[in-house]
Protein backbone atom coordinates (compact mmCIF):
# COMPACT_ATOMS: atom_id res chain seq x y z
CA UNK A 1 0.00 0.00 0.00
CA UNK A 2 1.21 3.39 -0.88
CA UNK A 3 0.24 5.93 1.78
CA UNK A 4 2.68 8.55 0.69
CA UNK A 5 1.26 11.93 -0.17
CA UNK A 6 1.48 13.02 -3.72
CA UNK A 7 4.17 15.40 -4.78
CA UNK A 8 3.46 19.07 -4.11
CA UNK A 9 3.78 20.05 -7.77
CA UNK A 10 1.17 17.60 -9.01
CA UNK A 11 -2.44 18.67 -9.02
CA UNK A 12 -5.52 16.63 -9.92
CA UNK A 13 -8.08 18.52 -12.04
CA UNK A 14 -11.72 17.80 -11.29
CA UNK A 15 -13.99 17.97 -14.31
CA UNK A 16 -17.75 18.06 -13.91
CA UNK A 17 -19.60 16.83 -16.95
CA UNK A 18 -22.80 18.89 -17.35
CA UNK A 19 -24.02 17.08 -20.45
CA UNK A 20 -26.36 14.71 -18.52
CA UNK A 21 -27.75 17.70 -16.61
CA UNK A 22 -28.53 19.53 -19.85
CA UNK A 23 -30.18 16.39 -21.24
CA UNK A 24 -32.42 16.10 -18.20
CA UNK A 25 -33.38 19.78 -18.35
CA UNK A 26 -34.32 19.50 -22.02
CA UNK A 27 -36.37 16.36 -21.37
CA UNK A 28 -38.24 18.14 -18.56
CA UNK A 29 -38.85 21.12 -20.83
CA UNK A 30 -40.26 18.88 -23.56
CA UNK A 31 -42.40 17.00 -21.01
CA UNK A 32 -43.94 20.20 -19.63
CA UNK A 33 -44.53 21.62 -23.10
CA UNK A 34 -46.39 18.48 -24.18
CA UNK A 35 -48.48 18.11 -21.03
CA UNK A 36 -49.55 21.74 -20.72
CA UNK A 37 -53.20 22.34 -21.48
CA UNK A 38 -54.06 25.27 -23.66
CA UNK A 39 -57.38 26.95 -23.11
CA UNK A 40 -59.02 28.33 -26.19
CA UNK A 41 -62.41 29.81 -26.73
CA UNK A 42 -65.00 27.40 -28.08
CA UNK A 43 -65.56 27.16 -31.82
CA UNK A 44 -68.93 28.86 -31.86
CA UNK A 45 -69.72 31.28 -34.66
CA UNK A 46 -70.03 34.54 -32.75
CA UNK A 47 -69.13 37.98 -34.12
CA UNK A 48 -67.79 39.62 -31.00
CA UNK A 49 -68.15 43.38 -30.65
CA UNK A 50 -64.97 45.36 -31.22
CA UNK A 51 -63.28 47.36 -28.46
CA UNK A 52 -60.10 49.42 -28.31
CA UNK A 53 -58.91 47.61 -25.18
CA UNK A 54 -59.44 43.87 -25.07
CA UNK A 55 -58.04 41.35 -22.59
CA UNK A 56 -57.74 37.93 -24.24
CA UNK A 57 -56.67 35.90 -21.23
CA UNK A 58 -59.02 33.04 -20.46
CA UNK A 59 -58.28 30.86 -17.46
CA UNK A 60 -59.08 27.17 -17.27
CA UNK A 61 -61.56 27.78 -14.46
CA UNK A 62 -63.52 30.43 -16.38
CA UNK A 63 -67.07 29.67 -17.44
CA UNK A 64 -67.87 30.64 -21.02
CA UNK A 65 -71.44 31.24 -22.13
CA UNK A 66 -71.91 32.08 -25.80
CA UNK A 67 -74.91 33.77 -27.38
CA UNK A 68 -74.97 33.43 -31.16
CA UNK A 69 -76.66 35.70 -33.69
CA UNK A 70 -79.97 33.83 -33.47
CA UNK A 71 -80.13 34.29 -29.70
CA UNK A 72 -79.28 30.69 -28.79
CA UNK A 73 -77.42 30.18 -25.52
CA UNK A 74 -74.49 27.78 -25.74
CA UNK A 75 -72.81 26.36 -22.64
CA UNK A 76 -70.05 23.74 -22.97
CA UNK A 77 -70.73 23.27 -26.70
CA UNK A 78 -74.45 22.53 -26.11
CA UNK A 79 -77.46 24.73 -26.80
CA UNK A 80 -79.41 25.36 -23.60
CA UNK A 81 -82.40 27.42 -22.54
CA UNK A 82 -82.11 30.27 -20.05
CA UNK A 83 -83.63 28.11 -17.29
CA UNK A 84 -81.24 25.24 -18.03
CA UNK A 85 -78.33 27.68 -18.02
CA UNK A 86 -79.36 29.04 -14.62
CA UNK A 87 -79.50 25.48 -13.20
CA UNK A 88 -76.10 24.60 -14.70
CA UNK A 89 -74.54 27.78 -13.31
CA UNK A 90 -75.98 27.11 -9.85
CA UNK A 91 -74.54 23.59 -9.97
CA UNK A 92 -71.14 24.95 -11.03
CA UNK A 93 -71.26 27.64 -8.34
CA UNK A 94 -71.52 24.98 -5.64
CA UNK A 95 -68.04 23.81 -6.62
CA UNK A 96 -66.41 27.24 -6.90
CA UNK A 97 -67.81 30.75 -6.91
CA UNK A 98 -64.37 32.24 -7.63
CA UNK A 99 -64.59 31.54 -11.37
CA UNK A 100 -65.30 34.31 -13.87
CA UNK A 101 -68.36 34.00 -16.11
CA UNK A 102 -67.47 35.24 -19.60
CA UNK A 103 -70.35 36.08 -21.93
CA UNK A 104 -69.42 35.80 -25.60
CA UNK A 105 -72.37 37.53 -27.23
CA UNK A 106 -72.71 38.23 -30.93
CA UNK A 107 -72.71 41.95 -31.63
CA UNK A 108 -76.21 41.68 -33.16
CA UNK A 109 -77.82 40.08 -30.09
CA UNK A 110 -80.33 42.17 -28.16
CA UNK A 111 -78.94 43.65 -25.00
CA UNK A 112 -81.75 42.21 -22.89
CA UNK A 113 -80.66 38.61 -23.50
CA UNK A 114 -77.10 39.39 -22.40
CA UNK A 115 -78.46 41.02 -19.25
CA UNK A 116 -80.58 37.92 -18.54
CA UNK A 117 -77.49 35.69 -18.85
CA UNK A 118 -75.53 37.97 -16.52
CA UNK A 119 -78.45 38.03 -14.08
CA UNK A 120 -78.54 34.21 -14.05
CA UNK A 121 -74.81 34.16 -13.26
CA UNK A 122 -75.25 36.69 -10.44
CA UNK A 123 -78.22 34.72 -9.06
CA UNK A 124 -76.06 31.58 -9.04
CA UNK A 125 -73.54 33.41 -6.85
CA UNK A 126 -70.77 34.37 -9.23
CA UNK A 127 -69.18 37.72 -8.45
CA UNK A 128 -66.98 38.11 -11.51
CA UNK A 129 -68.64 38.71 -14.86
CA UNK A 130 -67.03 39.70 -18.15
CA UNK A 131 -68.16 40.38 -21.70
CA UNK A 132 -65.85 39.08 -24.41
CA UNK A 133 -64.72 41.51 -27.10
CA UNK A 134 -62.18 41.53 -29.89
CA UNK A 135 -59.62 44.23 -30.57
CA UNK A 136 -60.27 46.81 -33.27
Amino acid sequence: MNFRSRPAGRRIDVIVDVTPLIDVVFLLLIFFMLTTTFVSSPGIDVDLPKAAHSDSRIEASDIIVAVNGEGELIYQQKAVSLDELAALLEERARASKAATVIVQADENVHHGLVVQVMDAAKAAGFGKLAIATQEK
